[in-house]
């Protein structure tokens, strides 16, 4: 009876063990498969709105969850996810969108204007900015839990449904604050019907928009440092005219560029958004301008730092780094407010030895050129990247793998004894070389990400660097402690000397070399640097770098283009 009785125990503790293993079993297997369904979906439901994305003529992006209350332009209802038009503003629910699409017109890039020459105010209903204000009683817009209210997608005026008839000027759209900087769509409707293609009639046309019209072209890398890019390019298009907006994934600057020709010569200022690779491929293009006899309309040159080091940024006053920390309306503020500055290029000449048939590789130079540890570093960052991109998508991170490869080679010591491998000419000078790990020469105050190699620290003056003086500032560098040092103040570099031409003779081994963060393994070879040219750069003297208020007031003076020039040659200094 009794083993009767222990046996239906078992069973019984049998089943109950089967059935927790069931139920655990679907607990985990069920998510699972619904997660893969979802992700299935989505992908079908990506590539399909990619294609209608594709043939529309909105600028739709999708969103799963809005940040703000948002309501549908076409049912009127609340929708948490959907899609939105950076250009206009339109808001859809995925039931909506196709109608959205047919019904809604975006903002046109080229369109004539009314009979008097000025164009119409472009209204879309709803989802207005956050505490913005009527223009006609001054209240607060978009208050109301519903669509509600208008806003002009030129001059980004606001109204009240019941203030819409009363405001001054009517129709009229002046184009708001920033109609010195937009290109408006009956100037190219204008162009477009011009028989003869001259600058001279692009001026004519240009009188129309203004005395003091500057037309910016916005160029944005959004693979660049912490991928702020695409979220930048939306916020300007809705603020401009989208045709002045340039993802530089999608079109080289060398096309991009090409709208400066249908612009009046001298006018155009080109708004970099990116690291210093990607200012060196926007200069590379405008130096293409200049061989196709396009001189007259060479733009200026602005830049949004969302790179890493960003140093060129840094010596033109616009800062070490861009993170949304001031709204676009203020960078378009800056771009009006800039002044113009000449900044030297230079051609970088890399001969490999014993390839005499070869032609020389040949480099632009904004920034500096370095052999060394620091040039190892960019190297083995370089490689990494390259093979897992997606992993480099923040600045703090990129910086913190910098910091582990110069902390790797400071036990290493891979560059060591580079004097006994490598000859330094400073216009045609032989310098002697103490023992060193890298030499760098430097073009602009910034080195390393945000550190001012030339001027140094303590008790040993040395005149600021200028962008303009044809001369190249060369130092060197015991390792990557010693650059360690230099870049938190507590040493000074050694300084080689000054000079018009550098050449630099590799005699043995491969060693790594760097121009503007790009960076190769060499074997031997002979470099020689020379003056290539001069671009016209924005300088922002009221911006503060990220150093202290002296050392900033120091950079803004040495950046000045009336400052008297630095003394020409080599001159041995040592530290």
């Amino acid at each position: 009876m009794s083993m009767e009785g222990d046996e239906g125990n078992r069973d019984q503790s049998s089943r109950e063990e089967w059935t927790l293993l069931f139920w655990t079993s679907l607990a985990v297997v069920v998510p699972v498969i619904i997660t893969l369904w979802c992700s299935v979906q989505r992908s079908k439901r990506k590539i399909h709105m990619k294609d209608f994305f594709r043939k529309s003529k909105h600028g739709w992006h999708c969103t799963d969850l809005f940040n703000k209350p948002i309501y549908c332009s076409v049912c009127q209802q609340h929708i948490l996810q959907g899609a939105f038009c950076d250009c206009c503003g339109v808001c859809a629910d995925e039931t909506c969108l196709r109608r959205a699409d047919r019904s809604l017109v975006c903002k046109e890039i080229m369109a004539p204007s009314q009979t008097d020459g000025t164009l119409e105010h472009r209204w879309v209903r709803g989802n207005v900015p956050l505490c913005s204000v009527c223009a006609v009683c001054k209240e607060q817009c978009g208050n109301q839990p519903k669509l509600c209210d208008f806003r002009c997608v030129w001059c980004q005026t606001m109204v009240h449904d019941d203030c819409k008839a009363s405001l001054p000027d009517g129709e009229r759209c002046e184009l708001g604050e920033f109609r010195s900087l937009i290109i408006p769509p009956h100037y190219l409707h204008q162009v477009n019907k011009l028989r003869r293609r001259h600058p001279d009639e692009y001026s004519k046309l240009a009188s129309a928009c203004g005395s003091s019209w500057t037309p910016v072209l916005v160029l944005a890398n959004t693979r660049s440092g912490n991928n702020m890019g695409e979220a930048l390019l939306g916020e300007f298009r809705t603020i401009l005219n989208p045709v002045q907006v340039f993802d530089l994934s999608e079109l080289p600057p060398s096309k991009a560029l090409q709208l400066c020709t249908l612009l009046p010569p001298g006018s155009v200022r080109v708004l970099v958004c990116g690291g210093d690779g990607t200012v060196g491929w926007v200069l590379d293009a405008i130096d293409t301008m200049k061989l196709k006899g396009q001189d007259q309309f060479i733009p200026r040159v602005m830049i949004l730092p969302l790179g890493t080091g960003n140093d060129l940024s840094n010596s033109l006053g616009w800062g070490s780094g861009y993170a949304g920390e001031i709204p676009v309306e203020q960078v378009l503020r800056n771009v009006l407010e800039a002044e113009v500055v000449k900044m030297d290029r230079w051609k970088v000449q890399v001969a490999s030895k014993g390839l005499y048939f070869r032609k020389p590789k040949v480099l632009s130079m904004n920034n500096y050129f370095s052999v060394g540890p620091d040039a190892l570093m960019a190297l083995n960052f370089h490689t990494h990247r390259e093979k897992t991109p997606s992993f480099f998508s923040s600045r703090i991170i990129n910086k913190a793998v910098y910091f582990m490869y110069g902390t790797k080679d400071c036990l290493v010591q891979e560059c060591k004894d580079l004097d006994k491998r490598i000859e330094l000419e400073l216009d045609g000078e032989r310098v002697a070389l103490p023992s060193l790990e890298g030499i760098i020469v430097c073009n602009i105050g910034y080195w390393g990400g945000g550190c001012r190699l030339w001027e140094g620290m303590g008790d040993e003056p040395y005149p600021p660097t200028r962008l303009d003086d044809g001369l190249l500032e060369v130092v060197g560098v015991y390792g990557s402690f010693h650059c360690a040092q230099i870049q938190v103040k507590m040493a000074n570099p050694v300084r080689l000397g000054q000079a018009h031409t550098v050449r630099l003779v590799l005699k043995t081994s491969r060693m790594p070399m760097q121009v503007d963060g790009e960076p190769w393994a060499q074997g031997p070879c002979t470099i020689t640097i020379t003056h290539k040219t001069q671009a016209f750069m924005l300088y922002h003297s009221a911006e503060q770098t990220d150093d202290d208020d002296e050392s900033s007031t120091s950079e803004a003076e040495s950046s000045a283009p009336h400052d008297s020039p630095k003394p020409a040659g080599p001159a041995s200094a040592r530290a």
